[in-house]
């Protein structure tokens, strides 16, 4: 047979959705697994969101629509934009994709040209290398510190860029990392991007969930000469509990907008009808819902990091927004546990998961070792018995 695609064949798959896996198969088999993994709220869909999917249902809106999104749509996102960062965007430079890792997607196909350079902070999201290479570009590491906050300096960013160099991926609020990039940082940040003629992914899907009363700065609202030139990603998953309606949406310069919409005309065309009208009420509507989510979200980190640095040989830093916590494991190398020597996250959350029935991700898929990733998107009774196992587990 003829040979297959050699960027098809050099694609990973996402350790995420890896770790995820496995612990379903466990739980299918019978075994009582608690799942750390999948970055997803425990939350139902607020109900006046969900009954708006079923109204659309009800009045037949179950069409195709134009491959950018519904017209309403499109206005509901701008006007969020304006009323949370007072950014003006005509709907026409907003387009809506099937999650916001979709508009990463989309925006990487219309930026890259074969051997561009995109500049990725690291610890990074699971996808950002994996999409840049597939859309034919080099994705750039610059590798951060827990020491430094997990964030990276004007002086890396500065020290990555080359002659191929067309972009830097933003992650802000970060996943892994649930560090915040402050508004001096991202000012400094920038100046170097606009000095250098760079383009900028801001993906800022998880902006609303911010702790201990710190605002939160778009990179979009940092001036129209960035605003420019930047992509901002944003959607309804995390905030709004709609992790499965899969709505994202993205909003730039029209050139950039109209080339978006005309890559998804061609591929998966728009998204699901239904979950559009349904994204239109969670724009729209009460707010309420997002900021009770938002509390006990914070509840829940601050119990978490006082507890787990309460445990012998892992530690963690205090996150600032979105809803992970990065466990460092240092101490743990070399340590024989439950008959396995650990020798890396992987091993470790290999080890962790079949003998202490509990799933977190290894950060070597995030760019960087010797962390694992836990969610406290979940209940604190599981994130209680999922740190009593820790315990149990690391005195073996």
């Amino acid at each position: 047979m003829k040979e297959l695609s050699r960027i098809a064949l050099k694609v990973n798959p996402s350790t995420t959705l890896a770790i995820d896996s496995l612990a379903k198969q466990m739980k299918a088999d019978g075994l009582d697994v608690i799942g750390f993994g999948t970055g997803e709220p425990d939350f139902m869909t607020p109900e006046n969101i969900a009954d708006a999917g079923i109204a659309a249902i009800r009045a037949g809106k179950t069409k195709y629509t134009p491959a950018a999104g519904i017209v309403q749509l499109r206005k509901a996102a701008a006007a969020r934009l304006k009323a949370d960062f007072g950014l003006d965007y005509d709907y026409t430079q907003i387009v809506v994709a099937s999650g916001a890792k979709h508009n990463v997607y989309a925006a990487l196909r219309v930026l890259i040209n074969p051997g561009d350079e995109i500049i990725v902070p690291a610890p990074y999201w699971v996808s950002y290398c994996e999409m840049v290479s597939i859309c034919g570009g080099m994705p750039v590491v610059v590798e951060t510190t827990e020491a430094a906050g997990f964030k990276m300096t004007p002086a890396q960013l500065e020290s990555a860029i080359t002659p191929k160099t067309k972009a830097l991926m933003l992650n802000n609020p970060s996943n892994p990392t649930g560090m915040v990039y402050t508004e001096s940082e991202l000012r400094a940040i920038a100046e170097i991007c606009l000095k250098h003629d760079l383009y900028v992914i801001a993906d800022e899907i998880y902006y609303k969930l911010m702790y201990d009363g710190r605002p939160f700065t778009s990179f979009a609202s940092l001036g129209e000469d960035i605003k420019e030139r930047t992509i901002l990603v944003n959607g309804v998953s995390k905030s709004y509990a709609m992790t499965g309606w899969r709505i994202g949406y993205a909003a730039a310069n029209k050139q950039l907008a109209k080339l978006m919409g005309n890559y998804l005309s061609h591929s998966t065309g728009a998204p699901s009808t239904i979950s559009q009208w349904a994204a239109v009420e969670a724009l729209e509507g009460q707010q309420e819902t997002v900021e009770d989510m938002r509390k006990v979200f914070e509840e829940r980190r601050n119990y978490f990091v006082k507890r787990l640095n309460s445990i012998p040989g892992v530690s963690c830093i205090m996150p600032e927004g979105a809803f992970y916590i990065m466990m460092n494991i240092e101490k743990l190398i070399g340590r024989t546990i439950c008959g396995v020597k650990i020798t890396d996250d992987d091993v470790l959350a290999e080890v962790f998961l079949k003998n202490g029935l509990v799933a977190v991700v290894p950060c070597s898929g995030f760019g960087i070792r010797n962390f694992v990733r836990w969610t406290y998107a979940t209940s604190m009774e599981n994130i209680k018995e999922g740190l009593d196992r820790l315990e149990k587990f690391l005195k073996e």
